[in-house]
């Protein structure tokens, strides 16, 4: 059984790929290309938007921005996965280049 939530998404995305036998198709190349058309359908909804307008999208809006943000995530997961890389350990690792790079005290 996973354990997290993250590690929950990796397994049912990967059996999704497994049960259509998709693997063939899901070279790095392919998926990062994959990944980078739906972020740029993300940005089409925010297209032309002023701060303002971006900040209170209608609810249909938010919904298709939902969905738009679970491909992004579901490609992420297939790109970790094809390349052999823990998504968990990668942005925990992140996560503490940040807090170097940009400390709370210089920040504010």
């Amino acid at each position: 059984m996973a354990d997290t939530f993250l590690q929950q998404l990796v397994e049912e995305v990967n059996r999704f790929v497994e049960d259509r036998d998709w693997q063939q198709f899901h070279t790095p190349k392919n998926l990062s290309m994959a990944l980078s058309v739906e972020a740029a359908e993300l940005v089409e909804h925010f297209q032309w938007l002023t701060a303002d307008q971006s900040d209170d999208l209608p609810r249909d809006k938010r919904a298709a921005v939902g969905e738009e943000l679970a491909d992004i995530l579901i490609y992420t997961i297939m790109v970790a996965e094809r390349l052999g890389l823990d998504l968990e350990v990668a942005t925990r690792d992140k996560m503490a280049q940040n807090r170097r790079k940009y400390p709370v005290e210089k920040a504010r």
